[in-house]
């Protein structure tokens, strides 16, 4: 009788598809619920311990840690997530993950795979392709297309190795010892960038009687150990705290991999006693939920120190430039981009203020400055800091045009177009005040009692105009209109350029009355600019952008 070849293409396909597969369901879930998870990853991870739990929940739906991790790479550099946190969120993403093993297990052992898979193939692709313009539908087309790709390639792969289980023995790896599992399991994971993929190999080596519980388990380590190979390839060329938790990650693994491999033995003994499991299937994914859950109990109290150790690394990779937020934050998470550029716009304003109130003050503070200006005085070169403004406003353009190519909601790009309003706003205010901050300077160490008294006026209503600002964008809900002192600036324009020339037909300055004039306008022009700005970043409607001056 002749015996069956392992057919290592159909076992190659098995592993494409069911990848595929899991692709498929990524992107689906992405679509359907991907705002939601996000949002619940934004709002709900104010401490470690629910960042844990978030991330095993998120990852348990999503079915894709890589999925879960970039979205943790996007807040932590928006500054949404801290390390400590984001450590978490990683560690919940592992114990998560295991849901898919616990699936297949449960199901695509115990029915005709393939046969469980076509309804979902067929029904999913028709519903894709005849949804026409509903989006949500095409999703869920998608969704169950990859659900039946994923059980496809499950039965290709569980197929092809049963076989040629008959031909396969396993016992002269033995007298290696168990390391030599736990080294195949690596690098195989590593290899195919998957350990959903690779738990599901050891499921149907297992089912075929290729292997046994305890090299099955150890396999499971190796897996769990070489999915991190996937996170540190990613993060190479990546900034400082995308390392970091790749190192965090990587560390998570192995450690506890490791001290589990060393009391495998006993391990399995005692899980199959107390839980009384007969079938070796389940077994398995009960072990490797419980490799997860001894990691997080492990490093959980640990994590703050964890967290200070991990900051003194890769301190050669902080991101260069003027910019805080968006260098580590991926523009495909469209919440935690906005999130980063928000940010940059608050760091953006305090610059600004920093410039104009140098200009009046050369960056010596008295005690009549409030407390926020005192804090934002720096006696640094005023041409430098309008530069590194320029530099900011630059930086953040390139992320907006880049952020611009993703689907973004009607929300999200009006969000958008705000904050890059505010922006610009910003610096012609800026410019405004560059352009005349010599000829403030010169008012300012005039003997002319009619200059310095203008010198004296513009520089107290720029500050009080400061503190209005400042007292605007604390408060934590705003009215969809623009407050009432925003339009004052026009009037005290008017006013002043009437006290002047008034003042001129008797007393003619030694101060050039042109110069003066002229100060006065660029300075309630800065002013202007730099009340639009802040209406266009905190009252992000569109009918109060569209009557803005």
């Amino acid at each position: 009788m002749e015996q069956d070849v392992f057919d290592f293409w159909k076992f190659l396909a098995g592993i494409g598809i069911f990848l595929w597969g899991m692709h498929q369901l990524e992107l689906a879930i992405k679509e359907l619920g991907g705002k939601t998870f996000r949002n619940m990853l934004q709002n709900s991870t104010n401490t470690a311990w629910k960042g844990i739990l978030i991330g095993t929940f998120i990852t348990a739906i999503l079915q894709s840690s890589s999925l879960v991790t970039l979205m943790v790479l996007a807040f932590l550099g928006a500054g949404v997530l801290n390390l400590r946190n984001a450590i978490g969120v990683i560690l919940g993403a592992n114990l998560g993950t295991t849901v898919t093993a616990w699936i297949v297990a449960a199901l695509g052992f115990k029915l005709s795979v393939a046969d469980f898979a076509m309804p979902f193939l067929g029904l999913g692709s028709l519903l894709y392709l005849f949804a026409g313009g509903r989006v949500t539908l095409k999703n869920i087309g998608v969704f169950s297309v990859g659900f039946g790709l994923l059980f496809l390639g499950l039965d290709f792969m569980k197929t092809s190795i049963e076989a040629v289980a008959d031909q396969v023995d396993l016992s002269e790896f033995h007298h290696y010892g168990l390391w030599i599992y736990l080294l195949i399991g690596i690098i195989v994971t590593a290899l195919i960038q998957s350990s959903s993929a690779m738990v599901v190999i050891i499921l149907s080596a297992m089912s075929a009687g290729v292997i046994e519980l305890l090299e099955g388990a150890v396999l499971i380590i190796g897996a769990n150990i070489g999915t991190t190979i996937t996170v540190g390839i990613g993060s190479l060329g990546g900034a400082a705290d995308k390392k970091r938790l790749a190192l965090a990650h990587f560390l998570f693994n192995c450690i506890t991999g490791l001290l589990v491999f060393i009391f495998i033995r006993p391990l399995v003994t005692y899980t199959m006693l107390i839980f009384s499991i007969k079938d070796p299937l389940m077994e398995l994914v009960l072990l490797n939920t419980i490799l997860n859950m001894i990691g997080i109990l492990i490093f959980y109290p640990f994590i703050g120190g964890f967290e200070k150790w991990l900051r003194k690394r890769f301190m050669a990779d902080e991101p260069k430039g003027v910019s805080e937020f968006i260098k580590n934050v991926s523009t495909k998470v469209p919440n935690a981009a906005l999130a980063a550029l928000e940010k940059e716009i608050q760091l953006a304003f305090e610059k600004t203020l920093a410039f104009m109130a140098n200009i009046w003050d050369g960056g010596n503070s008295d005690n009549n400055i409030s407390i926020w200006r005192r804090i934002l005085l720096q006696p640094k070169n005023l041409l430098q800091q309008y530069k590194e403004l320029k530099v900011l406003e630059d930086e953040l353009t390139q992320y907006h045009l880049a952020l611009q190519e993703e689907n973004l909601s009607p929300e999200e790009a009006q969000r958008l177009t705000s904050y890059m309003l505010a922006l610009r706003t910003m610096v012609y205010a800026s410019k405004d005040f560059k352009d005349v901050m010599h000829n403030i300077q010169d008012m300012k160490d005039e003997d002319d009692p009619i200059a310095l008294e203008y010198f004296e006026k513009m520089k107290t209503y720029t500050f009080d105009f400061f503190n209005k600002l400042n007292a605007f964008i604390q408060q934590k809900e705003f009215d969809a209109v623009p407050p009432d002192w925003i339009g004052e600036n026009s009037r005290q324009y008017k006013s002043w350029i009437s006290e002047l020339y008034n003042r001129i037909k008797t007393t003619q300055p030694e101060f050039p009355v042109s110069t003066l004039t002229n100060v006065i306008k660029q300075v309630i022009s800065g002013l202007d600019n730099l009340g639009s700005s802040t209406i266009h970043w905190k009252l992000q409607k569109k009918e109060v952008i569209d009557v803005l001056p």
